[in-house]
């Protein structure tokens, strides 16, 4: 995963258009610097909760829903956004504003992705 997370930066960082999207910060680091931090906040945000999880007995894959049939998963969709929001604050620190909207999109795109695994058979539940 870190790899990946690297590699896409490096190349990521080639476009143009990608650049001028980055926080000056961020650009003028250069993705050798950066894309080791998003890795680090990639997987570092994910431990907690799947610790956390591990403790209450809750499987690799799974939630745990309330009497009510809701489920508990909206910070176990987008962890990952606020391990990357700590790691990168050494280069970069992120507004509040944007680290809500960061929230907001990853936990909506991973939900999105989840109905449609459910559809193709790769899940046993939509969120």
């Amino acid at each position: 995963m870190s790899a990946g997370v690297v590699g896409a930066s490096v190349g990521l960082h080639r476009s143009r258009r990608f650049r001028d999207r980055l926080p000056s910060e961020l650009r003028s680091a250069g993705p050798l610097r950066y894309g080791p931090l998003l890795a680090l906040g990639t997987v570092g945000g994910e431990l907690p909760n799947s610790f956390a999880k591990r403790q209450l007995g809750i499987a690799p894959g799974t939630q745990r829903w309330t009497a009510g049939g809701v489920a508990l998963v909206v910070f176990d969709q987008a962890d990952f956004v606020l391990g990357i929001w700590l790691a990168l604050s050494p280069l970069w620190r992120m507004p509040a504003r944007d680290l809500a909207r960061a929230l907001a999109l990853v936990t909506a795109v991973h939900m999105g992705i989840n109905v449609i695994g459910y559809a193709v058979g790769a899940r046993d539940r939509p969120i």
